[in-house]
């Protein structure tokens, strides 16, 4: 490990120097990536610059040690010394493993949530909705943005399906466990008898891909105008302003209704399919790469049965990791800091179990 520090550390100095030369400043993509680049290397050579001074205070404290000729009160303050910074130094190793880890290149990037009501009707519809404000709101107490791309609503005020991007630095990184089948247990407001139902929704969640990642060949594009529909009222168009695009090869199709002209319609669905199919291209390269098992916090499969939110209990359990808070109006209320956190955690304690066997 400290032999890749080393080397960290000489392209931190390499980059620094880069971006210092004139030529480098006048060219704003180079510019641009090697920025990245240090934005990246900073967090680790600060932490291993760290560990290099507990280990020259360690060294000095042990030679004086060593040596035998102090006096008592001298001897206790650098054996205190030589205690606190060899505990330093490990600490520092144990953080270095964690920011040397493998990064997530997606972490980074906006993220494109899709939301389905799943089993259960309307009750599942209404806490599509429920998770949509959800997300919302923790998106908003984080300062990123959202738009919503994709909007189908139903008359009791549900969402059977919406698309939205979320648009901050680091997005993905703090939504893509979120992806699953999210399992909601309550009485339903129209459940005279006062019987618990169980319904479903589905979330998705995809990186935001750039054009230049993934190029759509226009010839493979089915374009369809429709009207779009809604809750009724004022809320529905009387134009066919609403788009379709079907990507033959694939038949994935995507639907775009939230915007009154037909054109950014079409720009929006293309941008959200664009992304779903780079999702797919990535998936399979890492299935192809490693066939192994998914780990327990997985990466959130649409099939897989995430979380369950029980309101008579008050309560939130995350199946993959065993989480249980009785904290569920808080968590609805957007306060998902210590599931996310959590989840993260165990990410990272996997990540480090498998780069020790």
């Amino acid at each position: 490990m400290l032999d890749k520090l080393v080397n960290v550390e000489k392209r931190f100095e390499e980059v620094n120097a880069l971006l210092c030369t004139g030529e480098i400043a006048s060219d704003i993509e180079q510019y641009t990536k090697l920025m990245k680049e240090i934005k990246q290397l900073t967090p680790v050579v600060e932490k291993y610059r760290e560990y290099k001074n507990a280990e020259k205070a360690f060294e000095e404290a042990k030679e004086l040690l060593e040596g035998g000729d102090l006096d008592k009160e001298f001897r206790e303050m650098v054996h205190q010394e030589f205690r606190e910074s060899g505990e330093k130094m490990e600490k520092c190793r144990e953080e270095l493993k964690i920011l040397l880890l493998p990064k997530d290149p997606n972490d980074e990037r906006n993220v494109i949530v899709e939301i389905r009501g799943g089993a259960g009707g309307e009750e599942s519809a209404l806490f599509a909705y429920d998770l949509f404000r959800m997300y919302s709101m923790y998106a908003e107490s984080k300062g990123f943005k959202i738009e919503v791309m994709n909007l189908n609503e139903t008359e009791l005020g549900g969402i059977k399906e919406i698309s939205f991007m979320i648009n901050g630095e680091g997005a993905f990184s703090r939504f893509k466990f979120e992806s699953g089948v999210h399992r909601v247990q309550r009485v339903p407001e129209t459940e005279s008898g006062g019987r618990i139902h169980t319904s479903t929704v589905t979330v998705a969640v995809l990186p935001e891909a750039q054009e230049v990642e993934f190029e759509l060949d226009p010839a493979d594009l089915v374009f369809e105008v429709y009207r779009a529909s809604g809750a009724g009222g004022q809320k529905v168009n009387k134009t066919s302003s609403a788009v379709r695009v079907i990507h033959v090869p694939t038949n994935t199709v995507v639907e775009c209704q939230v915007e009154r002209s037909q054109y950014q319609n079409k720009d929006r669905a293309i941008e959200l399919l664009r992304s779903r199919l780079y999702n797919e291209e990535c998936r399979k390269q890492q299935e192809a790469i490693d066939g192994e098992r998914r780990s327990q916090v997985g990466t959130g499969d649409r099939s897989e049965r995430i979380r369950t939110y029980n309101y008579p209990q008050g309560r939130v359990t995350d199946h993959r990791i065993g989480l249980t808070l009785y904290k569920l109006e808080s968590i609805l209320n957007g306060d998902l800091d210590e599931i996310i956190d959590a989840l993260i955690a165990a990410d990272t304690a996997k990540k480090l179990e498998a780069g020790q066997e």
